[in-house]
């Protein structure tokens, strides 16, 4: 096994024992994106109830013209966590000479297969993945391949997984790895919690399955004996806090071996795993300002159930 991988590993083990340890129990969102938990979240955007990846995508085409220009050409474009090969195919396609791709991600088996699926299809862009937690700063280096300038590229609205606290730290860190450079960033925006709550409790159970990949993925990789099926998955809407929040929740009283540590559940004892954070208009252009950028263009879909805003420092 590489260097890498073990020590990913070692830093999820310790993460996941630390966050176990603590009251209430909890496990950074991050963690869901291993190989498999990456495959099983491409299934939720294809989920007729999972609403933000596709309006985020026809917001993308339905503007791709005005966002192109406002990338200009000769550009390289830093993904931070690499999603959806749809969006970057749309702005590749669109943008005038492209020159590079860089997405970085925590999930190194899963970059590197969107990386190679993306290089044989664009032989003349220089990609080359990051493997890293892009919630810190990174030295990017010098541009490479004649690239003239850069551009952060953040969709999905990956930024409500953040405290508002995080967020600005996540953008202070962003303006820093991209020394100043614009950043195109997706945002869920506050709407019916009717349809938010059918979106993080499909029909079909897939985010239900992505919730206990965590327990599959500590059994996997953290020398743990979780039984999924002793856990519930559970999603609710938290109006005050405007955010979802997601859950694992023990069936039973229990006791789970990680390594060499034991962690005791309560019946009904919680595992915190995720919170989505839904913003106005006006409240991200706050958090934005605090981490130093200026919300320089917003496109919305009719129904202004999600957003696409272009930031500039």
């Amino acid at each position: 096994m590489k260097p890498t991988v073990l020590a990913a590993r070692d830093a999820f083990a310790g993460a996941l024992t630390d966050g176990l340890r603590a009251s209430p129990k909890r496990i950074a969102a991050k963690y869901f994106y291993d190989a498999t938990g990456s495959e099983l979240f491409e299934e939720i955007t294809e989920l007729p109830e999972y609403y933000p990846t596709r309006t985020e995508l026809s917001i993308l085409r339905n503007n791709i013209g005005e966002i192109a220009a406002h990338i200009g050409d000769n550009a390289q474009l830093v993904e931070f966590g690499a999603g959806s090969l749809r969006k970057v195919r749309l702005l590749l396609d669109a943008m005038d000479r492209p020159r590079g791709y860089v997405p970085v991600d925590i999930s190194g088996e899963y970059l590197l297969e969107v990386a190679t699926r993306l290089e044989a299809d664009y032989p003349h862009i220089c990609v080359n993945p990051v493997v890293a937690d892009f919630t810190k700063p990174i030295a990017l280096g010098p541009l490479e391949c004649t690239a003239m300038h850069r551009i952060g590229f953040f969709p999905g609205s990956t930024i409500g997984n953040f405290t508002r606290l995080e967020a600005v730290s996540f953008l202070r860190s962003a303006r820093r790895t991209l020394e100043g450079a614009p950043l195109l960033i997706g945002v869920d925006l506050v709407k019916d919690p009717d349809i938010l709550h059918a979106a993080y409790n499909d029909s079909e159970g897939v985010t239900a399955a992505f919730n206990l990949n965590l327990l599959l993925r500590a059994n996997r990789e953290a020398d743990a004996d979780f039984d999924p099926a002793a856990f519930a998955h559970h999603a609710s809407y938290n109006p005050v806090a405007q955010r979802m929040e997601m859950y694992l929740i023990s069936r039973k009283a229990q006791r789970v071996q990680i390594g060499d540590d034991v962690i005791a559940f309560a019946e009904g004892e919680a595992i915190h795993t995720e919170d989505s954070h839904k913003y106005t208009l006006d409240s991200f252009r706050a958090v934005a300002a605090e981490a130093g950028y200026r919300q320089i263009k917003v496109w919305t879909d009719p129904a202004r159930l999600f957003s696409v805003q272009w930031l500039q420092v």
